[in-house]
């Protein structure tokens, strides 16, 4: 019998994309219930925040390495 998973519809740029599927990939994919073009996803609704702070943590991590490298030029 088919069932139902409530989702939350995700507009990114592909880059933001990227790094959700890598972070659903790390994660066991228990964030995406599927991916639907380049800019579109769709997220297990009860996962939404988890998903929200692993990607602020995540850019954090790559806006400071970029700083870091820009800094030594």
């Amino acid at each position: 019998m088919p069932r139902a998973i409530a989702g939350v519809l995700v507009e990114c740029d592909p880059s933001i994309k990227a790094i959700l599927v890598k972070i659903d990939a790390e994660h066991h994919h228990d964030f995406i219930i599927q991916e639907i073009d380049d800019e579109h996803l769709l997220i297990q609704s009860d996962k939404h925040e988890a998903l929200k702070q692993l990607l602020r943590d995540a850019l954090k991590d790559t806006v400071r390495e970029a700083e870091d490298s820009s800094e030594s030029d």
